[in-house]
């Protein structure tokens, strides 16, 4: 895992905390738009190297990717009839 990986995992440790938008501290701190920032977190979160560097946050974060995308398949289903 590099380095900026390592902050991003730590990033979404601390945020938990927090809550609200992201969108203004993804750009300062790590210089990406957030469309950018959570395709390279959703990569980061399947890594098993990740996994193990973080498995609380990793679950967490895999727990709640996986909620919103069960959502999203059940609004595009009842959108349908």
């Amino acid at each position: 895992m590099t380095e900026e990986e390592a902050r991003i995992l730590a990033f979404e440790k601390r945020w938990f905390r927090h809550g609200g938008s992201k969108d203004t501290a993804i750009h300062e701190l790590f210089g990406y738009t957030p469309t950018r920032y959570f395709q390279l977190l959703n990569r980061l979160l399947d890594r098993e190297d990740a996994l193990l560097a973080d498995p609380i946050t990793v679950r967490r974060l895999r727990r709640q990717r996986d909620l919103k995308s069960q959502r999203r398949a059940r609004r595009a289903i009842t959108l349908q009839f």
